[in-house]
């Protein structure tokens, strides 16, 4: 039979498929350890990876022995999780310059970055990050233009809504992205990244508008295999079975000679369902890049996955365990006692299965020794000193330990300042995931910029809480975007507890820093120190000077259509102050900047006549 020829969709099909499958086998112990991690976490923790790669149930040495399971890896990732959730950074934009338009760009962009991160959940997106990377070491963020998201603008001829779409940031698991290489520790060094993903084929025909035949994909769910007290690929477990789906594999290629804007090949059910170049800007120097962002919970050099601290607690876990149990075991043989009964003495039957029970009439045969309950003693104390060493591993390798548990050992220590001490080296251990988070965030923050200055091409408008919680309005366009260099605000302060702020902000306030030249508090100060204690709503003090820039700002907007009245009660000073700066910005044109130069005008001549009046007064 003739063997038929392939086309070149399907030869690149089939070898991004092949790609796909080599890779998925090079990381497969890498998984396993993944899986492992799953599972002690969920309390099933009588399980290990074999010589073959595989996760297996350790059985039991006597069918009599304890296998019960004192989970301790579980609080303390739950610990872990507890702290990270402080680790929510209010990100900024920095001016590319001094330059009053570079300034300006630079605040469009910080309240572009405020509103966009509300529209995208980005808390929730990071809360659903660090769960995997506590759980596998390493967590990644996926940024993209949804062009079906945002407000409605029009409808096209077949009657269907067309939205001007957003930027939107999903949080991925480790499990779904393939590298190229495992060694390569940075991700945009990587020729090439593969995220591979079971979509329902419906979804599929609605992104790409290819029919796929799909299949049923078998999940194991470790949370209901733990349950049941299954764990092993060689004992039933519980799976999810997923209907009618495919597994879309997206492959990204890194720009290169060959490819300058990159390469993004998507394959589903053997059909190549899209070829080009790579979609986003996202890149510095508007160059092309991929749309992922990864985060380290442990990095490790040289290696592109990070490390787990469930790694490092699993082997005292096992140990833990065996201690308790064994303990148990012997409380149980004092409890319920050893009888030593000689042969042929009694009936051994029905004495095994009553036992001796309380008031029962023991008959055995005359001239025999009677029963007897052997003398075990007590627990051995190594018993209990082994459990203690292994709580305090606990502590010392997690770097968790609750003060409260460990109150003995500061005692002593009656300051605030060595308490705060003491706190904060408690923190220590937690700094190098601050730092993969923070860095994490602020390269969102430039993805997120990036997409908005690629696709956001039209006038738009958009909402988002300002610090005081009042709703302001944005308006802008992709091309007002000019600075992407995005920091943290308040880096220093992101470790801090709510308690810790209060008490730098009192400190701050004792030594008079909020104070003006006259030594008292404006109304701006009076709402920043509420806003920095947490209770911004409480803030009632009206700053009548941001009111009139708020008014000039926007003023300068009106006047690039038409004229803008100059109102008596106007600030006359500081909206000359504000209409100049907007004029040496160069954003009007020539009929604006005369529209502008007259509003000055008017602004002085009413300083004019006020000063006038009061002379004459």
């Amino acid at each position: 039979m003739e063997k038929k020829e392939l086309t070149p969709e399907e030869v690149l099909a089939d070898e991004v498929e092949k790609d796909f499958l080599a890779r998925q086998q090079e990381r497969r112990l890498l998984e396993r350890s993944w899986q492992l991690n799953m599972n002690f976490v969920n309390g099933n923790q009588y399980c290990d990876i074999d010589e073959k790669g595989e996760i297996y149930e350790e059985e039991k040495t006597y069918y009599w022995q304890d296998r019960r399971v004192f989970n301790h890896i579980a609080p303390i990732v739950d610990t872990r999780l507890s702290k990270l959730s402080r680790i929510r950074p209010a990100l900024t934009v920095r001016a590319a310059s001094d330059d009053e338009e570079d300034k300006r760009s630079a605040a469009l962009a910080s309240a572009l970055l405020a509103a966009a991160q509300e529209d995208a959940d980005l808390d929730g997106v990071m809360s659903a990050a660090c769960v995997w990377s506590e759980l596998c070491g390493t967590a990644f963020y996926k940024i993209m233009w949804r062009g079906d998201k945002g407000n409605a603008v029009a409808v096209d001829g077949n009657g269907k809504k067309v939205y001007e779409g957003r930027a939107e940031v999903a949080a991925v698991s480790p499990f779904e992205i393939y590298p190229y290489s495992l060694y390569v520790e940075d991700l945009d060094e990587q020729p090439s990244i593969i995220h591979a993903k079971a979509l329902p084929l419906e979804k599929i025909y609605e992104m790409y508008g290819v029919k796929l035949e799909g299949r049923d994909l078998e999940e194991v769910s470790p949370a209901k295999s733990a349950a049941a007290g299954y764990s092993s690929a060689h004992t039933p477990q519980f799976k999810d079975i997923k209907r009618g789906y495919e597994i879309v594999i997206e492959r990204y290629e890194k720009p290169a000679e060959s490819a300058p804007e990159g390469r993004l090949t998507v394959v589903a059910g053997g059909r190549l369902l899209y070829d080009g170049i790579l979609p986003y800007a996202n890149g510095g120097n508007g160059l092309r890049g991929y749309p992922f962002v990864k985060q380290c919970s442990a990095p490790l050099a040289g290696r592109f996955f990070g490390s787990s601290i469930i790694e490092r607690l699993i082997p005292l876990q096992r140990a833990y365990n065996a201690v308790k149990n064994r303990k148990h075991e012997f409380l149980n043989r004092i409890a319920m006692g050893t009888v030593a009964v000689e042969d042929g003495s009694v009936d051994l039957d029905e004495f095994t299965e009553d036992g001796l029970v309380p008031g029962k009439v023991l008959v055995y045969r005359q001239g025999s020794k009677p029963p007897e309950m052997l003398t075990l003693g007590s627990v051995p104390s190594e018993f209990s000193k082994e459990e203690e060493n292994l709580l305090n591993e606990f502590v010392k390798i997690s770097g968790t330990g609750d003060l409260s548990e460990n109150a003995d050992s500061f005692a002593g220590i009656t300051s605030a300042t060595g308490l705060q001490l003491i706190i904060e080296q408690d923190d220590q251990r937690f700094n190098v995931t601050y730092s993969s988070m923070k860095r994490a965030a602020k390269l969102i923050g430039r993805h997120i910029l990036r997409l908005y200055r690629q696709f956001a091409t039209a006038p738009r408008l958009m909402k988002y809480a300002g610090k005081s919680g009042e709703v302001n309005v944005l308006a802008f366009k992709g091309s007002d975007i000019s600075s992407d260099d995005v920091v943290l605000d308040a880096d220093g302060d992101l470790n801090m507890t709510a308690a810790q702020k209060r008490t730098v902000v009192y400190e701050i306030l004792d030594r008079g820093l909020f104070a003006d030249g006259e030594g008292k508090l404006s109304a701006t100060a009076k709402n920043k120190i509420l806003e920095l204690l947490g209770y911004g709503s409480m803030a009632g003090g009206r700053d009548l000077a941001e009111l009139h820039r708020a008014r000039a700002e926007s003023e300068n907007a009106a006047m690039l259509q038409g004229d803008a009245e100059v109102k008596d009660y106007d600030d006359h000073n500081l909206h000359i102050e504000e209409h100049t700066a907007y004029l040496l910005c160069g954003e009007a044109d020539g009929i604006a900047e005369k529209r502008i130069c007259a509003h000055i005008e008017a602004h002085r001549k009413f300083l004019k006549n006020n000063s006038s009046e009061a002379e004459n007064g």
